[in-house]
């Protein structure tokens, strides 16, 4: 069975406020990177899922809904690499 590398981006949604991220930007501003703005923080998650294409992108679209983010808040992404050829 093919192997394939997942990587999840998880971010607070534009409307929810970034605290880490307000945090980061004025660290940056105190350190003479004035024209840094609008810094957000997020997540990434990486993988490693075993099956065929169709159902692993199906597990990756519920780990992603179900575990990895809260839909509430956060916005989620995944993007699936395909297998290796050599370890195929």
């Amino acid at each position: 069975m093919p192997t394939y590398h997942a990587k999840v981006f998880v971010t607070l949604k534009p409307s929810i406020l970034d605290p880490q991220g307000r945090t980061v930007e004025r660290a940056l501003s105190h350190l003479d990177h004035t024209n840094v703005s609008g810094v957000r923080v997020g997540k990434l998650i990486e993988l490693t899922v075993t099956g065929e294409r169709p159902e692993v992108e199906a597990q990756l679209a519920a780990i992603t809904r179900d575990v990895l983010s809260n839909p509430v808040m956060e916005d989620a992404r995944w993007e699936l690499a395909e297998p290796d050829p050599v370890g195929a």
